[in-house]
C-alpha cells in the first residue's frame, strides 16, 4: 500500500495519546487503553476483561517494526481484535444520533448506551476501514466527545489558551503600534539629520566657493602668480616626464611604436564613410592607450575616444545634454579654472589686454558702461573696478549690463545677478561712488540698443570674451542674416566708444573629418601646456581636461547641425565679418602690446608666444597661433569723435 494510507491507518493507534491529552480536562479520567501485540489472548467476543496489561518496550518495538513492514497493513490492522476492542468506544459515539450519521448508526449508538457493548463487527469495519474516513470520524468525534465534559470545570485549557494568545495579541498589538511609532519617528530624526547635514556641506562649499570667488576677483592676477611658482617648483621634480614628452605622441604595443593621434585621424576617417566595423576595430586599439592620468596623447586621446564612441553608437546630443546637466560643482570649477589661469596665460592676458583698452579710453570720463556678453565668473570686472578707484581725480561711475549666454550653453541668470551683488560689494568697499549692474534675459541676437539705456556722457564699452563662437553662423542659418552677424550689426548700431573682441583662432570647416583635423592639432597643444605646467596626479588638471575641455571635445565629434554648441573661426574670417557689419578696426596700441609680451616673459613658460599681426595681438604656443585679440568702433564713429583716442 502506497505512505499516505499507512500514515491514515496507523492514525487510530495515537489514541490513547489523545486520552491521556484530555485527561486533565477530566473529573474521574478514565484509564488509558492498553496496545496490543498479535499473541496477547483475547476474550471469544473480542472485548476485553479484566485489568489493562503493561507491554515491555521490547514488544512494542517489535510489533511497530512489524506494522511497518507488513505490506497488508491496512487489512491487518483493521481485522485486528486487539485494535477492534481499543475503537470500540469511539466507533459507538460516533455512530451516536448526535454524530450526524444515518438511522443505523443512531440504533446502534442507542444499543451501545443503554444495552451494553455489542457492536456489529461490519459497522465497525465500515465506519473505520479506510485511513481519510476514520481521521474525518475522529475529529468529528472528539467534537461531539467534548459535549461529555463537565460543564462547571473552572479549568478550561482551550480557553485558558485563548484568553494568553489574546492577551499575548493584545500585548503584542500595543508593542507594534509602539515600535512602529518610534521606527517612524526615529526615521524623521534620521531624514532630518540628513538634510541638515546636506544643507551643511552645501553651505560648507558654497561659503568656500565665495572665498574662493573673492580671491580670484580681488586678487586674480597675483593669486595666479603664487599659483604658478608653486607649481614651476614641482614641475622641477618632473624632469623626467619632461624628457618623455617628445615621444607623447606615440605609444608601445606588442614592442613596437603606435602613432595614437593618426589612430584617431584614421578611425574619424572610417567614421566619416560610414565603415563602422573598421572604425570600432580602430577605436579599440585607441582606447587601449587612453588614460585620463598618462601623458598629454593618452589623456587627449580618452578625450575624443568618448567623443568617436558616443558618434557611432549615436548617442552624442543626449550624452551632450547628459553632462551639461551633471554639471561639476562650482568649487570644482573654480579650482579647475585657477589651475588654467595659472597654467596658461591665453585667458589672463586677454583681460589684461581688455582692462588696460577700458582705462586708456576712461582717460578725463567720469561715466562708464560696459555691455558683457556671456559673462560667467565676470573676473575681469574686480580688478578693473579697482583699478578704476586708484586713478587720480575723480571717481567715476560704473554701470554693467550682462547679457546671459545662448542655450545650451546658458550660464543662470541667478548665477549671474549673484556676481552682479557681488561686484557692487567690492565697488562699495573701493569707494566708488555709483555702482549698477543689471541683466538682459534674452538670446544675443535680440538684444537691441534699447535694452540697454544709453546716455550721452557715457563711454560705452562692450565686450566679448571667446563668447561669438557659440553663436550660429550660416551653415544652420540659410534663410538671412546668421545670429552672429546680427549680433554684429547690432554693436555697430550702438556706436560704442570701444568693442573689445577676442576670439579663438580656430576654423571647423563645413565636414565631420575637417573639424575632427582642426580639432585635435588645436587641443593637442592645449594638453601639451598642461603637460608641461601642471603635475599629471593633480585633481584639477583632470577636472580641467577631461570635464570642462572634455565636454567641448565631446560635443564637437560627437554632434551635427544645430546641437554642434561652437563653431569657431580663424581670426581673419572675423575681421571680414566685422567689416560687413559696419565695424572698423582700432590700431593696436604699442604699449598695450609691449605690456602683455612682459607679463608673459617673466611669469610664464618660455614656449608661449605673444606677437601682432597688423591690428591683431596674437598670443600662441611652439609656433601655432590659439587666439586673437583687437579693438573695434563703429564705422562712422569718427564723426562722434569717438576711436580717436584709442589711435595711436
Amino acid at each position: 500500500m502506497p505512505l499516505p494510507a499507512r500514515v491514515f491507518s496507523w492514525t487510530p493507534l495515537s489514541l490513547p495519546s489523545q486520552e491521556f491529552f484530555c485527561k486533565g480536562l477530566m473529573e474521574q479520567p478514565p484509564p488509558s487503553p492498553p496496545v496490543f501485540t498479535d499473541d496477547l489472548p483475547q476474550e471469544p467476543n473480542g472485548s476485553s476483561e479484566g485489568q489493562h496489561h503493561v507491554v515491555p518496550n521490547e514488544m512494542m518495538l517489535s510489533y511497530v517494526s512489524h506494522v511497518l513492514l507488513d505490506d497488508d497493513i491496512d487489512e491487518k490492522l483493521n481485522n485486528h481484535p486487539a485494535l477492534l476492542q481499543v475503537q470500540q468506544p469511539f466507533a459507538q459515539i460516533l455512530s451516536s444520533p448526535s454524530s450526524g450519521t444515518n438511522a443505523g448508526s443512531r440504533e446502534g449508538s442507542h444499543n451501545f448506551l443503554h444495552e451494553g457493548n455489542n457492536v456489529d463487527e461490519t459497522v465497525l469495519n465500515l465506519t473505520l476501514s479506510k485511513g481519510t474516513y476514520a481521521v474525518g470520524a475522529f475529529l468529528k468525534g472528539m467534537e461531539e466527545a467534548n459535549k461529555f465534559l463537565p460543564k462547571d470545570n473552572n479549568f478550561r485549557r482551550d480557553e485558558l489558551l485563548n484568553h494568553i494568545v489574546r492577551e499575548s495579541s493584545s500585548h503584542s498589538g500595543v508593542k507594534k503600534r509602539h515600535s512602529r511609532d518610534r521606527d517612524d519617528h526615529l526615521q524623521l530624526e534620521i531624514t532630518r539629520t540628513s538634510k541638515a547635514m546636506t544643507m551643511t556641506k552645501e553651505q560648507e562649499e558654497n561659503d568656500l566657493a565665495n572665498e574662493m570667488l573673492d580671491e580670484m576677483m580681488l586678487h586674480g592676477y597675483k593669486a595666479c602668480i603664487r599659483g604658478m611658482d608653486k607649481m614651476c617648483v614641482t614641475m622641477d621634480s618632473e624632469v623626467e616626464k619632461k624628457n618623455m614628452n617628445s615621444g607623447s605622441r606615440k605609444g608601445m604595443r606588442d614592442g613596437n611604436v603606435v602613432d595614437i593621434c593618426r589612430l584617431m585621424i584614421s578611425c574619424a576617417q572610417e567614421v566619416a564613410v560610414n565603415n563602422h566595423s573598421r572604425a570600432r576595430e580602430l577605436l579599440k586599439q585607441i582606447m587601449q592607450h587612453a588614460s585620463e592620468t598618462g601623458d598629454a596623447t593618452q589623456r587627449l586621446a580618452q578625450c575624443f575616444s568618448k567623443g568617436l564612441e558616443a558618434r557611432l553608437v549615436g548617442t552624442g546630443s543626449l550624452l551632450w545634454e547628459l553632462l551639461m546637466a551633471e554639471r561639476p560643482s562650482v568649487v570644482e570649477l573654480i579650482k579647475a579654472s585657477s589651475v588654467y589661469y595659472e597654467a596658461c596665460c591665453f585667458n589672463k592676458m586677454a583681460l589684461v589686454f581688455s582692462e588696460v583698452t577700458i582705462m586708456q579710453a576712461m582717460v578725463g570720463k567720469s561715466r562708464l558702461h560696459i555691455v558683457d556678453y556671456g559673462m560667467e565668473f565676470a573676473y575681469q570686472w574686480a580688478g578693473l573696478l579697482r583699478s578704476l578707484a586708484s586713478r587720480e581725480g575723480a571717481l567715476p561711475e560704473v554701470k554693467i549690463t550682462a547679457i546671459g549666454l545662448p542655450k545650451p550653453k546658458s550660464y543662470p541668470t541667478e548665477k549671474i545677478e549673484e556676481i552682479g551683488c557681488r561686484l557692487g560689494r567690492f565697488a562699495h568697499e573701493f569707494g566708488l561712488p555709483s555702482f549698477k549692474f543689471h541683466t538682459i534675459k534674452t538670446n544675443w541676437e535680440d538684444a537691441c540698443i534699447e535694452d540697454l539705456k544709453i546716455e550721452a556722457d557715457e563711454v560705452l564699452v562692450v565686450n566679448d570674451l571667446f563668447s561669438f563662437s557659440t553663436l550660429t553662423d550660416e551653415i544652420i542659418s540659410i534663410d538671412g542674416l546668421s545670429p552672429r552677424d546680427i549680433v554684429l550689426n547690432n554693436i555697430s548700431k550702438m556706436r560704442p566708444h570701444v568693442f573689445i573682441q577676442s576670439v579663438y583662432n580656430c576654423s571647423y570647416g563645413s565636414s565631420f573629418l575637417s573639424r575632427f583635423r582642426e580639432m585635435l592639432l588645436y587641443y593637442t597643444a592645449l594638453f601639451d601646456i598642461f603637460d608641461a605646467t601642471i603635475p599629471r596626479d593633480c585633481k584639477s588638471r583632470m577636472v580641467l581636461e577631461q570635464v570642462v575641455l572634455g565636454r567641448s571635445v565631446l560635443n564637437a565629434v560627437s554632434c551635427e547641425g544645430a546641437d554642434l554648441v561652437e563653431r569657431p573661426e580663424r581670426y581673419r574670417q572675423w575681421q571680414m565679418r566685422n567689416q560687413r557689419a559696419g565695424l572698423r578696426q582700432l590700431p593696436l596700441k604699442t604699449s598695450i602690446v609691449e605690456i602683455v609680451k612682459d607679463m608673459v616673459m617673466k611669469h610664464h613658460h618660455k614656449d608661449f608666444l605673444i606677437f601682432q599681426d597688423g591690428q591683431w595681438l596674437l598670443q600662441g604656443w611652439r609656433g601655432r597661433v590659439h587666439f586673437a585679440h583687437s579693438t573695434w568702433v563703429a564705422a562712422d564713429a569718427a564723426s562722434r569723435g569717438l576711436g580717436s583716442s584709442n589711435a595711436e
